[in-house]
């Protein structure tokens, strides 16, 4: 609480009033976040297949608002940009709350993707406005944890309202979210309106970078010129692949159709997540501070990995199910034996492992983006690492679907495995070309580092 203290104490008014407009988006995504694929399907009762293309669009839209928004933001400021965002969230939930028809979805949730595509840039280009140094990297890993708070909260109390018996409650929540990018874009217009959201401090022009582009190189160009850059996304990309984006499809799909989980073990299970990077965000920003970003890559890549295998191992309790009870069958008889055990446990400890290599990569590879960055190509920079997320985001459902569709639950396991490793192998390729203030350690500290 004394290191809290001191982080808060330390940021200006409107590194405050971030966090606020992050509390409130967070807690609105959460009312809505874990039941929108039930509210087409049972709700509105779109075709599965319907519902799943339309589920895609949200990361599909955000991939394409990527490139342009760098460039919004390197032009006009990122506060503009965020708000444009935030108008769109707000259109997008009021036309879903009322979708009777898979078009209307599908502009709504396009125009809740184009949100999420124009957020990441803007977002990080603001806080790095507004913090530099450690206290940006500890920045990032606070907004990560009240992100996950908010969402975790908004989730609870929209499982306990929501009912598809009363489609008026799924409208409900959607105008609840649309509210809360309301209350969002009301901090952007007031308390935050002096604050373009260029940043003003972070590394020094041309930091780490090899010589200046010649006179036809500009933009995303220049941008993806720098070995830094190219791997930083690769990181990026592979992290999302292999983590972040199977929480939706792969690690719900492998529960329950390969190791046989119950539904309320897998709803256990996210709790568990969101709970442990709530409670270990903060010893890990502590523990991390002043030390090599790349290490705690490497740490968190080795997490990963082991964690996957653990979930492999839940599996194993599938030979104990009761004669005639298939993986995935509603509560089987018997789930309460070894073999149910054996899985829910070993998916507990996965999420509860994930969850600590979540904590690492959260305050890192944003605080990288920003330091390599100069002010007049931050948008751009952050637009880059936002295309490398959508990417894995979009990337990561399309191979769970196929192994996981194939019965190859095995292969499944040991391709995100091996994808965790390989991020180790990437974070030390990152350190060879990162300059050691990008890295989290000055200048003179960088040959002793841990």
């Amino acid at each position: 609480m004394a290191w809290l203290r001191s982080f808060w104490s330390g940021l200006p008014a409107e590194g405050r009033w971030l966090l606020a407009v992050v509390a409130a988006q967070t807690l609105g995504r959460g009312l809505t976040l874990p039941f929108t694929i039930i509210y087409l399907r049972e709700v509105r009762g779109f075709d599965l297949g319907v519902a799943g293309a339309l589920m895609a669009l949200v990361a599909v839209a955000g991939f394409a608002a990527t490139v342009p928004t760098g460039r919004l933001v390197d032009r006009y400021g990122a506060r503009g940009v965020l708000l444009g965002g935030q108008g769109a969230m707000v259109i997008g939930c009021a036309l879903l709350a009322f979708a009777a028809d898979p078009w209307t979805a599908g502009a709504a949730l396009a125009l809740i993707g184009l949100t999420f595509g124009a957020a990441l840039p803007a977002f990080n280009t603001m806080i790095a406005a507004v913090a530099d140094g450690d206290v940006r990297q500890r920045f990032f890993g606070v907004h990560f944890a009240l992100m996950n708070l908010g969402i975790g909260a908004g989730g609870v109390a929209g499982g306990l309202f929501v009912d598809v018996e009363a489609p008026a409650t799924f409208a409900a929540v959607y105008l609840a979210e649309a509210a809360t990018a309301l209350v969002a874009m009301a901090v952007l217009l007031w308390p935050l309106r002096r604050l373009r959201g260029r940043a003003g401090r972070g590394a020094a022009p041309g930091a780490g970078r090899d010589p200046a582009p010649g006179p036809r190189e500009a933009g995303y160009r220049a941008v993806l010129r720098q070995p830094a850059a190219r791997r930083l996304a690769a990181v990026t990309f592979i992290g999302v692949l292999a983590g972040h984006g199977q929480f939706q499809v792969g690690i719900p799909s492998f529960a329950r159709e390969v190791a046989g989980v119950s539904t309320g073990a897998i709803g256990l299970a996210f709790a568990v997540n969101t709970v442990m990077i709530v409670v270990l965000q903060l010893p890990v920003l502590s523990a991390i501070g002043g030390r090599r970003r790349t290490r705690a890559m490497l740490v968190m890549g080795g997490a990963w990995a082991g964690a996957w295998v653990l979930l492999g191992l839940s599996a194993l309790g599938v030979g104990d199910l009761p004669p005639g009870a298939e993986p995935g069958a509603e509560d089987p008889p018997g789930a309460a034996g070894l073999g149910a055990a054996v899985a829910t446990a070993g998916l507990l400890a996965f999420m509860a492992v994930f969850a600590f290599g979540e904590t690492l990569l959260q305050p890192t590879v944003p605080a990288v983006t920003n330091d390599l960055a100069t002010d007049h190509d931050r948008g751009r920079y952050n637009a880059v690492n936002a295309a490398a997320f959508n990417g894995g985001a979009i990337a990561a459902p399309a191979v769970a679907g196929l192994l996981l569709g194939l019965d190859l639950g095995a292969w499944y396991v040991a391709l995100m495995a091996a994808g965790c490793l390989a991020l180790c192998g990437l974070a030390l390729a990152l350190e060879r070309v990162l300059p050691p203030e990008a890295n989290g350690v000055p200048a003179t500290a960088a040959p002793g580092a841990s």
